[in-house]
Formats: structure tokens, C-alpha cells, sequence
């Protein structure tokens, strides 16, 4: 697939936007006959107090008819659900150590950091972070961002621009697509997931003088891993450079939770950038970008979404440095977190997962929400993934394997998973 902009499914637009009729209160254009819009219609279209609420109406319309209607369920600050849809891997989010660390930043440097980084807001918080995060990864240097999302943004619209042409992974996450459109490349093209082939054959058939690679190291839906090693090579061989998004497996998989970057022996390739939150493992907040120290330095000056953004609070960054503390301390967390994720995979009849997540596909998107409602009454909070938040057009039943459940707690919900779907 080569497109101006990266696959349906990760867009709005995935929606129909079929025209609705009077039956749902809505006028069209349609069913006036030749003569078009009366002068009141005319009126109607060109006045926001209708046209926004008709639009509205319309969108929520389709949504609703196509089982995609979203609504926030606030929890409170404990559950007697069992937690198998958060990305709290380690459980850190509520360890006293990152709970402490985390009201100390805020008594010592206030609510927040005030200023984008390079105004005032660049704390010495932030520098050690940073120093922590690229001995931990092995990297030579590290950026923190406000968000995850930000620095996916950031990365490649300061890496990429009209002569670049990026080859991205049909299944990679939003914030990489948001960060195709931010760049404007000169060419996009989106390949079928993990088609090496297809990489390939982008990289040897471009014009552009520079070309970027984006992948993540385990997908955050199905739970899979990105041949790494083989993309590695295919970059290096064409002068190319490859971004990977190391969000779910940073502090769980590769070596002491290294990531799989690390896995793959790739951390001194000065052609591979990545990305990391700092909310999933890490129990925190915030984003990272790893690399070369030249090209921490072009972000700096060049990544719009980290120069004009609000620098991370101080709270958030002393919780994530403290939880990547006890990650160092402690890598037995890492460990069983992934031998959780398996156990929970051969229960249910799914592949091992590359790292603590992985997905049941449901028939249709509301079957997905019932079988969520259920396992809610069973005592499990598990993930309804519906369209457009998959990647491959299948609502999905998200499972997350934390370090901190119990053998019995993954025993049970694999039983009650297999009366409620079948598995097994």
C-alpha cells in the first residue's frame, strides 16, 4: 500500500460517512429533486447553530449504529476488580517507593515545571531521567517528553520531511501515524505488517535522498514482536533510518527489561532511534526519545512538539525515574511479568507474547462489550478494543499480564475466560 496517508483504520475517516435521512431528523441535499437547496436549506447549511449539531448528530449516529460509541467509566482509587487492562506491567503504580518519590518532586519543585524546557522548565529532574534512561537502554543520549505520544510526534516530524520518504508498519501505533501527517513526507508508504519483503522493496525503489523506517518492538494489540534483526539490516543496507516505538516492551522485555532493541544487540547503531512512555512499566507519565547524542540535539532544536510543549511535571518525572530505580534493583519484575504473559497465552490458546500483552479477536464490536460486561461480573477488567483502535479491523478483548497478579488470580480468569469465550 503507498498513500499519502497511513492506513483507514487509524483514522477517523475509517467511519462511513454515508448521508443520513429525514428518518434521523437530518436533512440532506439529496431527495430535493433538481432544483437543489430551498433558500431556507441554503440558510440552514451556512448557520453554525445548525450545521454543528446536525454534524454532530450525524457522527454519533454512525458511531452508535456501528457498535463504536465510546463512553468514560471514572473508577476510584481502588477496584475489587482484577486489573487485566491497565499497562501497569510491574505494578509500580501503586509501590509506596514511586508514590514517595513522587509527592517528594512535588513538595520540592511545585505542581508543575512551569515552562516548555527550554524556557525555565527544564529541571534538573529531567537530566537525571534522561542520564537514567540512557545508561538503563544503553543509548548514548535521551530526550523526555511531556507524553509518550509527543515523542513519537517530535521524532519523526523532526526526522522526516519532503525529501524523506517513510516506510511505515501497518499496525504501528496512532501517535506514529499523527507523526506521518506532521512530517509530510515526500512519500508514505505503508506495508502489511511485519513484510519484510515489502520494506525492502520501498527502500530499493525510492527517489528521496533520505528514507525512515517506523516499527514498533511489541505491538501494542496483538502482542506480537517486529523482526528487528532483519529491519536492522534492510536500513543499514540502504542508508535508511529506523524508528522504533519500544512503548510496551521497555522495563519487560529484552534483558532486565531492557527492551528488545537491547535484545537484538542493535544499541550502538547510530541509525536506530527509539521511543518509550514512561506510563506503562514505569507506572508514571511522560515520553523518551533514545539515540545519538547528534540527534538528541537536532530534536531539541528542531521537534516542534517538545519546544513549545509545557516540560514534564515534576511529580511525574521523579515517579518514573524512581520506578526505573527499582526496575535495576529488581529484575525478577521483568521476569515475571513475562512468564505471566505466557502462562495467560498457552491458557487461553494464544501464541506466546512478545511481551506482557495480547488479544482475543471477538466476532463483531458487540460482542466484544458484552464479553467485557461479563468478565466484569465475573471480577475482571479487561480491554474492548474496537475500531478504529485496531489494526486490523477486529474488535478485540485486550489481556495484560501484570507482575504483580497472582498464580491463582491468572488460573482463575483463564477458566472463567474459557466459560465465557471459549477458550482454551
Amino acid at each position: 500500500m503507498d498513500s499519502a496517508v497511513p492506513r483507514p483504520h487509524l483514522h477517523d475517516a475509517a467511519l462511513s460517512h454515508r448521508r443520513l435521512g429525514p428518518q434521523h431528523g437530518l436533512r440532506g441535499a439529496g431527495g430535493r429533486g433538481e432544483g437543489g437547496l430551498s433558500v431556507i436549506d441554503e440558510a440552514e447549511s451556512r448557520d453554525p447553530h445548525v450545521q454543528l449539531p446536525r454534524w454532530l448528530a450525524a457522527r454519533r449516529f454512525e458511531r452508535a449504529e456501528a457498535g463504536l460509541q465510546r463512553h468514560l467509566s471514572p473508577r476510584g482509587p481502588s477496584s475489587l476488580l482484577v486489573d487485566l487492562a491497565g499497562n501497569d506491567y510491574l505494578g509500580l503504580g501503586t509501590d509506596p517507593r514511586v508514590s514517595r518519590a513522587a509527592a517528594q518532586a512535588a513538595l520540592t519543585w511545585g505542581a508543575g515545571a512551569g515552562a516548555s524546557r527550554l524556557v525555565t522548565g527544564s529541571l534538573q529532574l529531567h537530566s537525571e531521567l534522561e542520564a537514567g534512561l540512557a545508561q538503563f537502554t544503553g543509548r548514548e543520549a535521551a530526550l523526555v517528553f511531556s507524553t509518550g505520544y509527543q515523542a513519537n510526534l517530535g521524532v519523526i516530524s523532526a526526522l522526516a520531511d519532503r525529501d524523506t520518504l517513510i516506510v511505515s508498519d501497518a499496525h504501528v501505533h496512532a501517535s506514529l501515524v499523527d507523526g506521518c501527517r506532521l512530517a509530510h513526507p515526500g512519500r508514505l508508504v505503508v506495508v502489511a505488517h511485519n513484510d519484510l519483503d515489502a520494506v525492502a522493496t520501498a527502500l530499493r525503489s525510492r527517489w528521496q535522498p533520505r528514507a525512515v523506517v517506523l516499527a514498533e518492538s511489541v505491538y501494542s494489540v496483538l502482542g506480537d514482536a517486529a523482526p528487528l534483526t532483519d529491519l536492522a539490516a534492510l536500513v543499514e543496507e540502504h542508508g535508511a533510518l529506523l524508528v522504533v516505538d519500544e512503548a510496551h516492551a521497555i522495563a519487560v522485555a529484552g534483558p532486565g527489561g531492557r527492551g528488545l532493541v537491547a535484545a537484538a544487540g542493535l544499541v550502538g547503531r547510530p541509525d536506530i532511534v527509539t521511543t518509550l512512555t514512561l506510563s506503562k512499566a514505569l507506572a508514571s507519565q511522560g515520553g523518551a526519545a533514545l539515540g545519538s547524542s547528534a540527534i538528541i540535539e537536532h530534536l531539541v532544536n528542531t521537534a516542534r512538539p517538545f519546544i513549545y510543549d509545557t516540560a514534564l511535571a515534576p511529580a511525574a518525572t521523579a515517579a518514573a525515574h524512581e520506578a526505573l530505580r527499582v526496575v535495576c534493583a529488581e529484575p525478577a519484575l521483568p521476569a515475571r511479568a513475562l512468564e505471566l504473559a505466557g502462562r495467560l497465552a498457552a491458557g487461553v490458546g494464544l501464541p506466546r507474547p512478545a511481551g506482557a500483552v495480547m488479544s482475543l479477536p471477538m466476532r463483531t464490536p458487540a460482542h466484544a462489550l458484552e464479553t467485557q460486561s461479563l468478565l466484569a461480573e465475573a471480577g475482571y477488567r479487561v480491554g474492548c478494543f474496537r475500531p478504529p483502535s485496531v489494526p486490523d479491523g477486529l474488535s478485540r478483548i485486550r489481556l495484560t499480564a501484570r507482575a504483580s497478579l497472582t498464580d491463582g488470580q491468572v488460573d482463575d480468569v483463564i477458566c472463567t475466560l474459557a466459560a465465557v469465550v471459549g477458550t482454551g
